[in-house]
């Protein structure tokens, strides 16, 4: 599983004219199952994606898609983690 974050480098104003398209970009990702949650952080500097897949470098491609990336308005970081605990009603992702 993968923690990704974003964090803007550009002004919101142009956040903000991206955000149908990067929708878009999440609404085909949570469809095909790869991605679990999202949202924006608080402050709105940036968001969160909890997201599953084969390997980093699957998860590096699903977000070379983001028009955020495309555009340069954001960096990302990527965290890659095996979950060992979780809550009863997320146990499907537990692997431990």
């Amino acid at each position: 599983m993968f923690i990704i974050t974003l964090t803007y480098i550009k002004p919101l104003e142009t956040i903000d004219a991206l955000i149908p398209e990067h929708r878009a970009f999440l609404t085909r990702h949570y469809a095909n199952g790869t991605f679990l949650f999202s949202g924006p952080k608080i402050p709105r500097n940036g968001g969160i994606i909890i997201a599953t897949g084969e390997s980093r470098e699957a998860m590096e491609a699903v977000i070379s898609e983001d028009p955020f990336h495309r555009e340069q308005a954001a960096k990302y970081e990527i965290v890659e983690f095996t979950p060992a605990m979780t809550a009863e009603a997320l146990n499907d992702f537990c692997t431990a």
